[in-house]
């Protein structure tokens, strides 16, 4: 594996649990609790500047992103999504809507594995189903980047 590959992977694993935590317990200073969060990671802030990214992303597009969940999510529902099920896909779909430089199938498998780490088994297939749905409606080849 490449380490821009495990670099992106582990800031996607710190993005899920700073989105999981800030659904729990919204802060009233985000960039305050990003830093205290950051402090406590393993390696450096910088190194962790994709998760930022996805972080920032994320809770701003938060409402559409809920949206579009709530629209896939077939007879299911928005409120009774486990809150880290929500967060992976809250993540994913960020990733799919506004970072065009990363091909869908590749944010479709990040989230099935941070589910696999982080919930239940059955999440998984939740999760796929959501995704594949998001992806269908993207208008474009799911493997490869916009930019390609």
């Amino acid at each position: 594996m490449s380490s821009q590959f495990t670099l992106r992977r582990e800031s996607r694993a710190a993005a899920l649990q700073f989105l999981y935590a800030w659904s729990m317990n919204t802060p009233a200073n985000l960039a305050e609790d990003l830093r205290v969060f950051f402090e406590g990671l393993d390696k450096p802030r910088d190194t962790y500047a994709f998760a930022e990214e996805l972080i920032h992303g994320t809770i701003e597009k938060q409402a559409e992103i809920d949206g579009h969940i709530r629209t896939l999510a077939h007879n299911w529902e928005f409120d009774r999504i486990a809150r880290i099920d929500l967060a992976i896909l809250r993540l994913a779909i960020f990733e799919m809507l506004f970072r065009k430089d990363i091909p869908p199938v590749v944010s479709i498998n990040e989230a099935i594995d941070l589910s696999k780490n982080y919930s239940t088994a059955d999440s998984k297939r939740f999760i796929n189903g959501i995704l594949d749905r998001m992806k269908d409606k993207l208008g474009r080849d799911s493997r490869k980047s916009a930019t390609e």
